[in-house]
């Protein structure tokens, strides 16, 4: 005589007709469920007996029910900016496929700790970071691997995703060389963001390559630095005949600045950005820039940590030249 099998969550699930992240939250009492989903889970765990051990439920606690996404910056601000939205939209959609809440947190850069005290939240079931630093990403838990990527640098145990910012650079720049320029400006990111080191890197390389001398300027990726770069750029460098900005708006914002100039874009100096945002198009002279595919990276991103795929250490996308007026 065989003794009867203990019930499971899946048995309660498939009694219940919903799915197993839904019963999981029921069972929990971990997450967002309706009050149909709820009576149905409490009559199916009554029916069946089943009645979750120790180690079941630290399973379940572990899978959690809610991805955080974490953006690191100075301010609550950042989580103002289109990117971070674009991330959010989409790391949302990916969740809703698999019955998981969506969080958005600001993540101090001057505290890096915060991560850490984040990642010991209830029902976390991944985290995405935006915008990280390698101070910050230290401090991830061990608890918390496999749990984790980035959007940007990664770390030993980080996997991270991000546009190919380099190759994108070069293209642009290359670009620029080959329509004769050769006195080349480049506005960076933010000075503490890792992953704008790669694009400022090929930047130099090929400026290298053409015998030309860098000139860098540094940015945080808004219109009004780009249009205060433009000013100091050509106080610096009157004869400049080209700006490279690591973001369409910072270049929208330098083409603001060389018109206040009088300068003539492209007939004096040719401008173009990175991003390839809706409004590049729309500018006039409408923007050359290379493309930076957030949906897909973000997807990608958000897959990884609640499908627990490991994809290795870095992936990068590739980015597109968009040769358009300005440049």
């Amino acid at each position: 005589m065989t003794a009867e099998r203990t019930a499971t969550l899946d048995d309660v699930a498939r009694a219940a007709g919903v799915s197993r992240a839904t019963a999981s939250r029921v069972v929990t009492g971990q997450g967002p469920a309706s009050q149909h989903a709820r009576d149905r889970v409490a009559a199916a765990v009554a029916a069946l007996g089943y009645v979750p051990d120790a180690a079941a439920r630290a399973l379940v606690t572990r899978t959690g029910t809610r991805l955080a996404i974490a953006v690191i910056g100075h301010t609550a601000a950042v989580l103002d900016d289109p990117y971070v939205g674009r991330v959010l939209t989409t790391a949302a959609h990916v969740a809703a496929e698999r019955e998981v809440g969506v969080s958005l947190h600001w993540l101090p850069l001057n505290d890096p700790g915060s991560l850490a005290r984040l990642a010991d939240g209830r029902g976390l079931g991944g985290l995405v970071v935006v915008n990280p630093t390698r101070p910050a990403l230290e401090t991830v838990p061990r608890d918390l691997r496999g749990r984790v990527v980035a959007i940007g640098v990664g770390a030993r145990d980080v996997p991270s995703f991000d546009v190919d910012n380099r190759a994108g650079t070069e293209g642009v720049v290359r670009h620029l060389v080959r329509t004769g320029r050769r006195r080349i400006a480049m506005v960076t990111g933010p000075a503490w963001l890792p992953c704008g080191d790669r694009a400022v890197e090929a930047y130099q390389q090929v400026l290298h390559d053409c015998g030309g001398e860098p000139r860098v300027v540094s940015g945080d990726f808004t219109a009004a630095r780009g249009a205060r770069a433009a000013a100091e750029i050509m106080a610096r460098w009157p004869d400049t005949d080209a700006v490279f900005a690591l973001s369409d708006l910072t270049a929208l914002g330098v083409l603001d600045g060389l018109h206040a100039l009088g300068a003539q874009v492209p007939g004096d100096v040719a401008v173009a950005g990175f991003d390839d945002i809706a409004f590049a198009g729309l500018s006039r002279p409408a923007l050359t820039t290379s493309t930076h595919p957030v949906e897909e990276i973000a997807t990608a991103a958000a897959q990884a940590v609640l499908d627990r795929h490991n994809t290795g250490r870095a992936t990068f996308f590739p980015s597109r030249l968009v040769v358009r007026d300005s440049a």
